[in-house]
């Protein structure tokens, strides 16, 4: 299986969130990023609006409903518990009915968070979540619940009726070069999962260092969501050879 690349544009949202000015374009980020061989686009647009914003979700979902980028995913990552708030954000679920993306990857972010930093808790929030995934299949959006290593945890989800489970890696990276250890229950989970149906997802801090490593030693990696990296790398070797760059990895794996 080909591991498909999903570029987040988060942090291009960041910069030009930084001035009053429509400067970087994260439409325009999406063109070079696909032109490039990305096959997905992913935002985790939060309330706060710090980064991507209601607009930039829309204006992208105009854009992938171009004929020329019908086979680009478009996933939106969000906390489904976030509801509207007074500065425009609609809250995350009725985001997502309006755009109507391929995917929605659930995360258990909390506002004042500046990153996820971990996956569900589904002994306790599995009632809570089984209504919001059921709205999300009827209007056939894929479901993706960000998680940990823990098998589990991996069977919740797959009773919760999730069709992907998109592993929180940030334990990995950090512990690159010397993963061996933290790795193992990624393989472990990845091989159980396999047999539960659910597809794997991943993503967070993986770069040019350890992506590779991943894809290969955990199985049947289907899609990983990279921003940071490949922004912060593009500063350096510009937007379209570092998406590059990322693609020769997931191609050679």
């Amino acid at each position: 299986m080909k591991t498909k690349l999903s570029v987040n544009l988060n942090k291009v949202a960041l910069i030009r969130n930084s001035r009053d000015t429509t400067i970087p374009s994260v439409v325009d980020a999406a063109k070079i990023a696909i032109n490039a061989g990305a096959e997905g686009i992913t935002v985790h647009p939060r309330p706060d609006q710090r980064h991507i914003r209601p607009a930039d979700v829309r204006d992208l979902a105009h854009l992938l409903a171009e004929p020329q980028y019908k086979q680009i995913e478009f996933n939106i990552e969000g906390n489904p518990y976030a509801l509207a708030e007074e500065n425009g954000y609609p809250g995350f679920m009725a985001l997502v009915n309006e755009v109507q993306p391929h995917q929605a990857t659930l995360v258990p972010d909390d506002p004042n968070q500046l990153t996820s930093d971990h996956g569900w808790d589904l002994m306790g929030e599995s009632n809570q979540l089984n209504t919001l995934v059921a709205e999300l299949k009827v209007q056939k959006i894929r479901v993706s619940l960000f998680m940990d290593p823990d098998i589990a945890q991996l069977e919740r989800a797959a009773r919760l009726g999730a069709e992907r489970i998109e592993y929180y890696t940030g334990p990995y990276a950090d512990a690159f070069p010397d993963y061996q250890k933290v790795l193992q229950p990624f393989i472990e989970s990845a091989e159980f999962a396999a047999g539960l149906n659910l597809g794997i997802n991943a993503g967070h801090d993986l770069n040019l260092d350890n992506l590779a490593i991943f894809c290969r030693e955990v199985p049947n990696v289907a899609e990983v969501s990279i921003g940071h990296a490949i922004i912060t790398d593009a500063l350096w070797m510009g937007l379209d050879t570092t998406i590059r760059k990322y693609c020769a990895i997931l191609a050679a794996e």
